[in-house]
């Protein structure tokens, strides 16, 4: 691991992060390609209404859908696309959010699918309304929740975490029914590229995090119809001043290297070989598993996940055998020299390791550190 001198002058330890795009640690790291188009764009300034038009230009084009916003980051989207709908572009409901002065504020959700970021649909104005209970939510119950005040309704997809037997196709068919448009968080919905597309195309407004596709942190995007992502468009940073809308996305901004990073991600997503990039995680996570290989008590297997990582190295301890689990492994990792952060320990005591966020060569750093924690 290389000496990072501003880290150490700001008496900052760095991390490995075998663990995966996670916001507290750091989010991304863009590719060499990516960098260079932000360079390249830092030579020269842009009108940022030109640029986000042209550039959700090219996103939209490249997923199959009428149109799209660049953002800082997906729950900025979340924020974005919720105003859309309590605004529907009107300039007067923009300058009064949260305030939506009798206007529909209703956000429809399904109760099965409760997470942290649902808070997005509340920052502008939006009231959430359950459909469902813990256990579902079926279509009838889905519509029955739609009424008079409903703005839109809002679904996850990321069915990895957060499950439900009611299918995002099936709840955009709901909403459209019912004369109202569903936002969608797919943040890190980004492969494989056809289910990438099938997701973007499948909601009225659908969110995601840009750093998945190798954009840096801060950067998401919003797409969909046209007439909604150019109403969320309006509640942005530019929309505040250039269209004297007093919006309340002001304090969302994206620098113009930042918009440039993501239609430039978003070309390499859509143009590297993935098979050759999943054969290089596999081979980085393997040195991994060889380290292990032979220590009693301790298994180690490559495991394909439904999600965008694809691969996962998720290693087993038997406390009884090893004197130690696996979050005791976890923090020792994480408290030693160099810090090693690997994934939150799975459902039956795994200890997950992902390897497309980690620097060429880390993995025989963690490959070591990890074999000795274990036989200590």
């Amino acid at each position: 691991m290389k000496s990072n001198r501003i880290y150490d002058k700001l008496g900052v330890r760095p991390v490995i992060n075998a663990g995966g795009n996670t916001t507290l640690w750091g989010g991304s790291t863009p590719p060499p390609e990516v960098r260079r188009a932000m360079d390249e764009a830092d030579h020269s300034y842009v009108e940022m209404a030109e640029l986000l038009s042209r550039s959700g230009d090219f996103i939209a084009e490249t997923l199959g859908v009428e149109a799209a916003h660049v953002t800082s980051g997906c729950f900025a989207a979340l924020v974005l696309s919720t105003a859309a709908c309590l605004t529907e572009g009107e300039q007067d409901r923009t300058a009064r959010l949260p305030e939506t002065n009798g206007h529909p504020n209703e956000i429809v959700a399904l109760r099965s699918l409760r997470y942290p970021y649902r808070r997005s649909h509340s920052v502008p104005g939006g009231r959430i309304v359950e459909a469902g209970d813990e256990d579902g939510c079926t279509v009838e119950q889905l519509a029955a929740a739609i009424g008079p005040n409903t703005a839109a309704v809002t679904y996850v997809q990321q069915p990895d975490v957060y499950g439900s037997n009611l299918t995002l196709d099936d709840a955009a068919a709901v909403a459209r029914d019912q004369g109202v448009p569903i936002i969608v968080d797919a943040a890190s919905q980004i492969y494989p590229l056809d289910y990438f597309r099938r997701t973007a195309q499948a909601g009225d407004l659908v969110c995601f995090g840009a750093k998945y596709v190798g954009a840096p942190h801060s950067t998401g995007f919003l797409c969909g119809r046209k007439d909604l992502v150019e109403a969320a468009a309006l509640q942005g940073f530019i929309g505040f001043e250039a269209s004297a809308g007093n919006s309340i996305g002001r304090g969302y901004k994206v620098d113009r290297q930042d918009v440039v990073a993501v239609a430039a991600a978003m070309e390499r997503w859509f143009s590297i070989d993935h098979e050759a990039r999943l054969i290089e995680m596999s081979g980085r996570l393997d040195v991994m598993a060889k380290a292990v290989e032979g220590i009693p008590g301790v298994s180690a297997r490559i495991a394909k996940l439904p999600n965008y990582a694809q691969l996962e190295l998720q290693v087993r301890i038997d406390e009884a055998r090893v004197g130690k689990d696996a979050s005791q492994v976890h923090a020792e990792l994480l408290d030693g020299k160099p810090r090693i952060r690997a994934g939150a320990i799975r459902t039956g005591g795994a200890l997950p390791f992902v390897a497309h966020t980690m620097f060429e060569g880390e993995e025989r750093i963690v490959a070591d550190r990890l074999r000795e924690a274990l036989t200590a």
